[in-house]
């Protein structure tokens, strides 16, 4: 699920790793895509939800099931022995997919210009 790697939840609320490595609001897209990349077999659930959530928003919705042992117990990537160290690579990946790097780039740029704007007409009023 993933509030278990969002920053913005308490463990209470079902965080699972430190709030250093953890990522804001993280969408089980996000999660799939980082899993599949690396090499797991990946399932998605859209329509699944953590208990603990309260908001109903389709943004938090989801969950991602990996397969995280074979049949014979073996780990099927030897570097993921864990389900906490699959989170851990989760939530220092997403950070660096294109969808976020996009987003905080557009976002940055938008902020500054409306600034600039604000700034201007301030002056000139006075």
């Amino acid at each position: 699920y993933p509030a278990y790697l969002n920053n913005k939840k308490t463990i209470a609320e079902g965080r699972r790793i430190p709030i250093d490595k953890a990522v804001e609001n993280p969408t089980s897209t996000e999660i799939q895509d980082v899993c599949a990349a690396v090499g797991f077999n990946v399932l998605l659930e859209k329509n699944k939800m953590y208990p603990r959530e309260w908001n109903r928003d389709v943004q938090y919705r989801g969950r991602v099931r990996i397969q995280l042992k074979q049949d014979d117990g073996n780990p099927c990537l030897p570097q993921f022995p864990t389900r906490k160290s699959v989170m851990l690579y989760a939530a220092e990946t997403i950070p660096k997919l294109k969808t976020r790097t996009q987003k905080m780039g557009g976002s940055d740029q938008s902020l500054q210009q409306g600034e600039g704007g604000k700034k201007g007409k301030g002056k000139k009023k006075k």
